[in-house]
């Protein structure tokens, strides 16, 4: 990928606001309570004081953006479904009936929907289109993605997250759909780390056992043929082994934090990509909070690689951005609890005595 293509990526993630930070934490200890008895509620609450500038933080106009890719490594057999459904759940998403529709509906939050490389010739109503291909390569063979792809992809994130600040956004979740695209998580998460495909493969969309451990070995063999021995460069595991909707989710983390919006990561291929592009941008790490933990057993490796302690676990392996507009209420929550009670003071309530 050329130097122009890519120098986006390398600009500053936003800096966080020490002083509101300092200040959300002031008034928890502040608040008829005992400090820390609402745990990690709280955490929540100041580390949103330090991304929004302000000491009482809100969650007022979320949106979820989810990007749709195919996989050509399909081919291989590692899905128990056929690359047409990603097609068919576009037109599911915009009718309303995916499961992240509904949650996007119940949670207040704005959905948009971006083909960033399905396979779909005409993509359907209510759908943005942002691509340059239909489908990735079969990266058991050859890379995934040109460099032109690459690029356009990581671009198609900025492109979203762009869109959704300009409608006024100031929290975002991330999605995606795309068969074949548990593959190509667990191919980018050994490239990044140098693990095992072995220990990161799951059933994804249901395989058995046997198909899982036939999976590992694809990904084994193909990580041999492009080189990857130890751990990745993440620009050249993003264009081998990953995908457009991939690659768009990784642009979209590191836009999101150089735009200065929080972001609820989602499960296995969503963190996937954002640990891809905290290789790319290691500033974006203060910009996330991670919903929940995946059945997937990869996604267990890339929050350990991380360092990120999930928020809930509900033993979730659809993808779509489900379990992060699962989790969603809990963080509006965060926030109306820190801004919503009342202090020692205003009750006329006794705090606790002075050492």
């Amino acid at each position: 990928m050329s130097a122009n293509a890519s120098a986006w990526i390398n600009e500053p993630a936003a800096r966080l606001d020490d002083e509101a930070a300092a200040a959300a934490h002031a008034r928890q200890q502040k608040l008829t309570k005992p400090p820390g008895s609402l745990g990690r509620l709280e955490d929540f609450a100041i580390q949103l004081a330090a991304c929004q500038g302000t000491a009482l933080p809100d969650i007022k106009a979320p949106h979820i953006i989810v990007f749709a890719g195919d996989h050509g490594i399909v081919a291989e057999g590692v899905s128990a479904y056929p690359p047409e459904v990603t097609e068919q759940m576009l037109l599911n998403f915009v009718a309303g009936g995916a499961a992240i529709s509904v949650l996007a509906r119940e949670t207040g939050a704005q959905l948009s929907v971006v083909d960033v490389g399905s396979l779909a010739r005409a993509v359907p109503e209510g759908v943005i289109a942002d691509k340059i291909a239909h489908g990735s390569d079969n990266f058991a063979s050859r890379p995934a993605l040109s460099e032109a792809e690459l690029a356009h992809a990581l671009g198609a994130g900025q492109r979203a997250v762009s869109r959704a600040v300009a409608a006024g956004a100031d929290f975002l979740l991330f999605g995606e759909m795309g068969i074949g695209n548990t593959s190509a998580a667990a191919a980018l998460t050994a490239a990044l780390t140098g693990r095992d495909p072995a220990e990161i493969c799951g059933p994804g969309t249901g395989l058995t056992p046997e198909k899982v451990q036939r999976k590992a070995e694809i990904i084994s063999t193909a990580l041999a043929l492009h080189g990857f021995a130890g751990a990745a460069p993440p620009l050249a595991a993003l264009r081998r082994v990953s995908g457009h909707e991939v690659a768009a989710l990784a642009g979209a983390f590191v836009a999101a934090a150089q735009a200065g919006r929080p972001v609820l990561v989602d499960g296995f291929i969503c963190s996937a990509a954002a640990l891809a592009a905290l290789r790319l941008n290691p500033g974006v790490r203060d910009w996330l909070f991670f919903s929940h933990i995946s059945a997937e057993p990869g996604h267990h490796t890339v929050l350990q690689e991380i360092g990120a302690a999930p928020i809930l676990d509900l033993g979730m392996r659809l993808g779509e951005g489900s379990g992060a507009a699962a989790v969603l209420p809990l963080l509006k929550l965060a926030c109306r609890l820190h801004s919503g009670m009342a202090t020692f003071e205003s009750a006329g309530v006794s705090d606790k005595e002075r050492a």
